[in-house]
């Protein structure tokens, strides 16, 4: 019997979800912006549930709308926001992205959107069908990922997400290419020596000079940056 991921304010089951709590998906949920105070989110692919949960810890948002394709996440993800002390604000969806825009993009738009979306497209195959799917942009190509977003944003509204480094120019120039605009960049390292691994970006409808950030996690193995701590204590019991 798995034993559920326990955070400071809420619990994941997670055995019958592909994509188990990874440090991307809490660093997402932890660096996304609340400033703009939204009032409606949307968390596209939430396997478990975790980012959906950290932002209602973190946040006032009166909706927080998760979307899931697999049917055994979508389930374990419903019965994480029921358990937690969000279930009246949180709502889970059963459905592919695009069926998803199709249905909601006349509807009111989303003040924040985050992602975590699957990529390792060349060269990962994990020989399950499942993780795959959850890791495999096939599922859900960058393009149709970021055009689908356009269409359910806010005006004002912002698009958080996290993908691995080597993936950050092609994305950027994609979402430039319908009106989205780099707010922030941190480029996420495992520890100072090593290469920069992840992009965390911020992107909006509009246009502004910045300059990207650096987070590194790790002194040494176990050893955490403080930087990383302040990010994330409020979630992991040992911070």
């Amino acid at each position: 019997m798995n034993k559920p991921f326990k955070f400071k304010q809420f619990s994941i089951e997670q055995e019958r979800c592909a994509m188990k709590i990874g440090t991307d998906g809490v660093l997402l949920g932890a660096w996304a912006s609340l400033e703009h105070d939204p009032q409606t989110i949307l968390d596209i692919g939430t396997g478990t549930g975790v980012i959906a949960l950290m932002l209602a810890q973190r946040s006032n948002a009166e909706l927080i709308d998760a979307l899931e394709i697999d049917e055994d996440a979508y389930e374990q993800a419903v019965e994480n926001f029921e358990n937690s002390d969000w279930g009246d604000r949180l709502f889970c969806y059963h459905a592919a992205f695009d069926e998803f825009v199709e249905e909601m993009q006349n509807e009111e738009k989303y003040d924040l959107i985050v992602s975590n979306p699957p990529f390792y497209s060349d060269e990962y195959s994990s020989g399950d069908a499942k993780r795959n799917l959850a890791r495999f942009a096939e599922a859900l190509p960058f393009d149709e990922l970021i055009e689908g977003v356009t269409h359910l944003l806010s005006k004002n509204g912002k698009f958080c997400v996290i993908f691995p480094r080597k993936e950050e120019n092609h994305f950027l120039q994609k979402a430039q290419e319908v009106g989205l605009y780099p707010q922030r960049i941190t480029r996420v390292k495992g520890t100072a020596d090593s290469a920069e691994k992840r992009t965390l970006l911020e992107l909006s409808f509009s246009k502004t000079r910045l300059k990207p950030e650096e987070l590194v996690i790790e002194n040494t193995r176990h050893d955490y940056t403080e930087e990383y701590i302040n990010l994330v204590k409020d979630f992991y019991l040992k911070m």
